[in-house]
């Protein structure tokens, strides 16, 4: 891994050790915030709406962003996004109030919309076509270590005070703020043509990209069973509520140490296209464990890790770790192929409409996948929909792949708006 960071040029490298950062300071705060609102008295209710709150600003606005990046220019919407991060959690210092919680907690989704799609389309034209998934797979495991860290990290912060743990938080995007000012370098804008709403019509017409975007929300669809199904399941096992945590702690080393790795071993034998479609159908092969043995396996009573709570979440662990390697094979090469199937010129757009698309979708179907886990504990249907959800996605991509859509020196590719 340290060979492929050493490939990277200097904007890159700063850019992927910058998501460190990022994700040290933001899991820092926010797996917190739920419990210092409910030391503070506040209800479960209002903890929800602060947190859905935080969630629709970042979402709702990741457009915006994108669309910013592309006319602006990627290293100011980096610098401030950062910047806002810092206000954020300087609130959070200060305020207990829930007004001021809500616009501190709103700043941090408003900061993520805005950098974001910045990074990303930065890295994309610092990379080439040609280095694209392998700069993002890089990317990727250091931000699955800052995701690592963060939590730990903050744990032990909280043990003094949250407080503490937002300072903490302000320092680290202070240090990456001034860090972008005095070393990102400056890359120009490509002129634009037309108007903001022109460009968003450009997008909603690309049928290429439509068809894209929504085989590829599938990731996200499957991506957000991290916070969902598999958390769980894991607990309804086991009996135990550090269960969850195993989710997280798996699925991350499993990205930290085979992200690079699985990247260039697909790079090697299949194009990206084929590449995304394998690894949407490896994620939801991840939930087939879990569909075999959810009906055979009772639901644990609450208690303390015990060998049989241990043995009940075998098959949640096997399928986090089939299910990261599919992560690991799926996201760097949708990154690689947005320019292709949307614009070099609008990439900070595309992202944007990409996104706004996957959050669609994973609302749909973390809705039914909910009312199924609620519905029907310790049985197969959830997960059964989760491994179509990941069979629908790859269909539609790798239809794309065999018509030549994912390829950019395609004539099909180029004539595809």
């Amino acid at each position: 891994m340290l060979a492929s960071f050493r490939e990277l040029s200097t904007p890159s490298r700063l850019l992927v050790i910058n998501q460190f950062g990022i994700n040290i300071g933001f899991y820092l705060v926010l797996p917190f915030l739920a419990t210092y609102m409910g030391s503070l008295g506040f209800a479960a209710a209002t903890i929800g709406l602060v947190l859905a709150l935080r969630n629709l600003s970042q979402q709702g606005l990741f457009l915006i962003g994108g669309s910013a990046a592309d006319r602006i220019g990627c290293r100011p919407m980096i610098i401030v996004g950062c910047g806002l991060r810092v206000v954020a959690f300087a609130l959070f210092t200060v305020v207990t109030s829930l007004p001021g919680l809500i616009v501190a907690a709103m700043l941090t989704g408003l900061a993520g919309a805005l950098f974001n799609p910045a990074v990303r389309a930065y890295l994309m034209a610092e990379a080439g076509e040609e280095r694209r998934a392998e700069t993002f797979a890089v990317f990727n495991v250091f931000a699955h270590a800052g995701a690592l860290v963060g939590p730990l990290l903050g744990a032990a912060l909280l043990a003094v005070d949250f407080r503490l743990v937002a300072l903490v938080a302000l320092v680290v995007f202070a240090v990456l703020t001034a860090a972008q000012v005095l070393v990102l370098p400056h890359r120009e804008t490509v002129p634009q043509d037309r108007g903001v709403l022109g460009s968003w019509g450009e997008v909603l017409t690309n049928r290429r990209f439509l068809l894209f975007a929504l085989g590829g929300s599938a990731y996200f669809a499957l991506y957000n069973q991290l916070y969902l199904a598999l958390p769980v399941e894991a607990q309804r096992v086991s009996g135990v509520a550090g269960a969850v945590s195993a989710v997280f702690v798996v699925s991350t080393v499993v990205g930290i140490a085979g992200q690079v790795r699985i990247t260039a071993w697909c790079r090697r034998r299949w194009s990206d296209g084929r590449s995304l479609a394998t690894g949407l159908v490896v994620m939801g092969s991840g939930f087939v464990p879990l569909a075999l043995a959810a009906p055979l396996l009772p639901t644990a009573p609450p208690g303390q890790w015990s060998l049989a709570g241990l043995t009940a979440t075998l098959p949640v662990l096997v399928g986090i770790v089939v299910f990261t390697i599919g992560m690991a094979m799926t996201n760097p090469f949708t990154l690689s192929l947005l320019p292709v199937v949307g614009s070099e010129r609008l990439v900070g757009t595309y992202y944007g409409f990409f996104y706004l698309v996957s959050a669609a979708v994973v609302a749909v179907v973390n809705t039914g996948v909910g009312g199924l886990l609620d519905g029907a504990g310790g049985s197969w249907p959830p997960f059964a929909v989760l491994v179509a959800v990941g069979a629908l996605g790859a269909a539609v991509i790798a239809a794309m792949y065999r018509r030549g859509a994912l390829d950019s020196s395609s004539p099909t590719a180029r004539g595809a708006t």
